[in-house]
């Protein structure tokens, strides 16, 4: 999707604000479970997910170790319907691109990228969040871990990402379901009358 043109302030505030509201899915990630592959420091790959206010703040970034592949494995602490992605990189030989997408397919590793991708996109340098990457909703409708494997750029030794953003619905996860099929399934005493007791009562009272 191509930039938006100029505009007056408040109008820009307004559309940035109504942006911040829709990519606020990275409140709904388990960060303790977050791992980034290929991560040159370790734990640097969760300071890219973010809150659209600080996308540009430069100073939180991950950079790729061995050579320009990333991969994200990306639980939710719920059931989230993803809508739209944003990456935002350096103006450079060092941003991705190109971007693959896995649905629910949690502790992925580079030896598993071969297999074919949910969706994938190729990516344009981006280093204010200008360009948004629709994903199938139909596809993504209904995710409790997201991989993300980026496994190029455009030509550098590295790869560096400064900010990824997920646009989409998040829905709490339920159990009530498990909980109830074992209450019904315990016998209850007073449900399962013995017969023998009711012989032996009517023989006594003879």
């Amino acid at each position: 999707m191509a930039p938006h043109g100029k505009c007056g302030d408040s109008s820009h505030s307004h559309e940035s604000d109504e942006i911040g509201i829709h990519y606020s899915l990275y409140a709904k990630i388990d960060k303790e479970n977050l791992e980034c592959l290929n991560e040159a420091n370790e734990g640097s790959g969760k300071s890219v997910f973010k809150p659209w206010e600080e996308r540009l703040n430069f100073e939180a970034f991950v950079e790729s170790d061995a050579d320009e592949e990333l991969l994200f494995n990306i639980p939710f602490v719920g059931n989230i319907k993803l809508k739209a992605i944003k990456i935002i990189g350096e103006d450079s030989e060092t941003h991705p691109s190109r971007m693959r997408l896995f649905k629910n397919r949690p502790k992925m590793t580079f030896d598993d990228t071969s297999a074919n991708a949910d969706q994938e996109f190729e990516l344009v340098r981006d280093t204010t969040g200008a360009a948004e990457y629709v994903t199938k909703i139909v596809t993504f409708n209904n995710v409790n871990h997201l991989t993300l494997h980026f496994p190029s750029n455009f030509g550098g030794e590295t790869t560096k990402i400064y900010y990824i953003g997920l646009k989409g619905e998040f829905f709490e996860a339920h159990h009530h379901g498990v909980t109830i099929c074992t209450y019904e399934a315990r016998p209850m005493p007073q449900d399962h009358k013995n017969p023998l007791n009711e012989i032996n009562q009517s023989q006594l009272g003879k």
